[in-house]
């Protein structure tokens, strides 16, 4: 039970964190921010497709499948906002 509340508070520990960065950022950071966003989605990713793959546990791979499709979406999500970003600076 320890264990759960220590990840829980880790987690939330993170989320205040992320949030009080992000929040703190100028706008001519953003593309390189969602830049490097995106590759640690990637990283969270492959971890996410690996733990799905070596679970016994279907809660294990329930939840593992799950963190597949958000970290999908992040990724996808973030290059589409990064090059919709990086197209406000083309010439015309």
């Amino acid at each position: 039970m320890t264990e759960v509340l220590f990840a829980l508070f880790i987690f939330m520990l993170a989320a205040f964190l992320g949030f009080e960065l992000i929040s703190k950022v100028p706008p001519t950071l953003h593309t390189p921010l969602m830049s490097g966003s995106n590759a640690i989605s990637g990283i969270t990713l492959i971890g996410s497709l690996i733990a799905a793959g070596s679970e016994e546990n279907p809660l294990a791979i329930i939840l593992a499948t799950l963190a597949v499709a958000l970290a999908m979406i992040n990724v996808v999500g973030g290059f589409l906002v990064t090059d919709r970003m990086l197209k406000m600076f083309r010439r015309k």
